[in-house]
């Protein structure tokens, strides 16, 4: 069986940070949401971690979640 290797990086400095680090992976909406789904069905706490962490969407997905969100079926 092969074992796990590890790479160690160095933390950088703080002055080589940015405050507010940008996304840096774009990633289909369409091949993230099911495993998200998944993930929150299954109750995984790892998603819990992230659960803070701010998403950028595109602005016409901003309206339909907002519209969505605003929606209450008629009876």
């Amino acid at each position: 069986m092969a074992t796990a290797r590890l790479r160690i990086f160095p933390r950088p400095d703080q002055d080589d940070r940015d405050e507010s680090p940008s996304p840096s992976i774009a990633i289909r909406l369409n091949d993230l949401y099911p495993l998200l789904a998944q993930a929150h069905r299954d109750n995984f706490t790892w998603l819990d971690d992230f659960a803070d962490d701010t998403v950028l969407v595109s602005p016409d997905l901003y309206e339909v979640v907002r519209a969505f969100a605003n929606y209450r079926p008629s009876a």
